[in-house]
């Protein structure tokens, strides 16, 4: 197993702050690689008193070494990703053919992805919405495990396997979204035409990804792995059918990257300390009341790519130590660790379910979670402002006995904790980052 890459992974229903995890880590590594996912995902860096949001181009990019590469297992949304770099370099971020690379293998978002997604959400009564960005994720790896209506990034570069691509899938999905949603018909020589400028923009990043981050292993080279959303959300292992449309644990990187699981390396997994979640879905700690106020005003909890205000609650220790299970986290890092300013006197952490008579300390996701009770535990609160704290020895007693509580109920060390959301705002506690080879 390579003990030089980093895994770094969301442990919650996204939103947990990974950005700024992949962002320190990225400093030390030669490649940063997004692996799962597409524009719906939103990790948010500040350096130097800028906000970056990100959605596709990974989170080292603003790192002058670091080489960034979009994997296979992505869903790219060219418009998009050229909108995000364009922005980047207006602000002055060095982004090229040196420095940002695109596999070629990477399936590509279309019109019809996103018509079809908003469509088919929209008509679905309001018990059943998934809660879907409308970013047209979930609609294009369906065409993925389809295969014959697929579109990837090499096909932009071809124009005559373009244009017949585009022709025929076109002509299908508006005769049926016409058939089912009354939709107008989208122009396929307008969406070709748009398509393949858009390939020849890209053609310079373009690359056999899996090929280079495989040499990049065997040459020694430190690679960091740059999930998106969280665990509890991944297609397979998360709250089904409330998820994504991806693996986004640490099981999904050597499909997604290219690479061996060998070269997983070091897993990092990325909570807050309470819980949010976007959307639709079982939520067994949310707090819908002045408490989840709190909490999402304390936390400016409002997403990174749609705005749209999450959903807030208390720390949920069994859901998050069942993903730390999975994925084989080696340590944790905790965002948002609140500032004590106008805290609440207690936080609660739930540490276990009652369901149908019966404890319940393993998380299950096939169970009915909207149904459990949480059974929780209380700790005293911190009052002090913790935003300057720059060593752990130096956060209030409270908050240093919440942060090893969790320790030993999630049974991993928190190596990382943030007091802020300024890159310089993290405290390092006994994390062996800065000791891999």
């Amino acid at each position: 197993m390579s003990t030089r890459n980093v895994t770094v992974i969301g442990l919650q229903w996204g939103d947990e702050g990974k950005g700024k995890v992949v962002d320190a880590v990225a400093r030390s590594c030669r490649y940063v690689v997004r692996y799962c996912g597409g524009a719906n995902a939103g990790h948010s860096v500040n350096v130097g008193g800028q906000k970056y949001a990100l959605h596709l181009i990974p989170s080292g990019i603003l790192n002058a070494n670091t080489r960034n590469v979009i994997g296979n297992g992505v869903v790219f949304d060219p418009p998009e990703a050229l909108h995000e770099i364009d922005d980047l370099l207006g602000r002055g971020v060095k982004i090229g053919p040196e420095n940002l690379f695109i596999s070629g293998a990477a399936h590509v978002v279309m019109p019809w992805h996103k018509l079809g997604d908003k469509l088919i959400e929209q008509s679905l009564t309001s018990g059943k919405k998934i809660g879907t960005t409308a970013r047209g994720i979930g609609p294009c790896y369906a065409d993925k495990a389809t295969r014959s209506t697929a579109i990837r990034v090499c096909d932009l570069l071809d124009e005559a396997v373009l244009k017949e691509k585009v022709q025929s899938i076109c002509a299908a999905r508006n005769a049926t979204f016409a058939a089912l949603y009354a939709a107008e018909p989208m122009d396929a020589q307008a969406i070709f035409a748009e398509y393949l400028a858009y390939g020849r923009r890209l053609a310079p990043m373009v690359c056999d990804a899996g090929t280079m981050l495989r040499a990049a292993c065997k040459a020694g080279e430190r690679i960091c792995f740059e999930g998106g959303q969280g665990s509890m959300l991944d297609i397979d292992h998360g709250t089904f059918p409330f998820v994504t449309s991806s693996s986004v644990t640490a099981c999904g990187v050597p499909g997604g990257a290219g690479i061996s699981p060998k070269e997983i390396g070091y897993v990092v997994g990325v909570v807050k300390c309470y819980t949010s979640r976007v959307g639709t879905g079982p939520f067994p700690t949310e707090q819908d009341n002045e408490t989840g106020q709190f909490l999402r005003t304390r936390g400016h909890e409002f997403g990174t790519t749609t705005g749209r205000p999450r959903r807030c609650g208390w720390f949920d220790a069994v859901a998050v130590r069942y993903a730390a299970e999975l994925s084989g986290v080696d340590e944790l890092g905790m965002m948002l660790l609140l500032d004590g300013e106008g805290q609440l006197e207690t936080l609660r952490i739930c540490t276990g379910y009652k369901y149908g008579g019966r404890s319940i300390t393993e998380f299950d996701p096939t169970l009915p979670l909207e149904r459990v009770e949480c059974v929780y535990e209380d700790l005293p609160a911190w009052q002090e402002k913790i935003a300057d704290v720059k060593r752990y020895e130096d956060l209030p007693a409270a908050a240093r006995r919440y942060v090893e509580r969790v320790e030993q109920l999630i049974g991993r060390p928190i190596g990382l904790l943030s007091v802020g959301l300024r890159r310089e705002q993290t405290i390092l506690h006994n994390s062996k980052l800065d000791k891999l080879g």
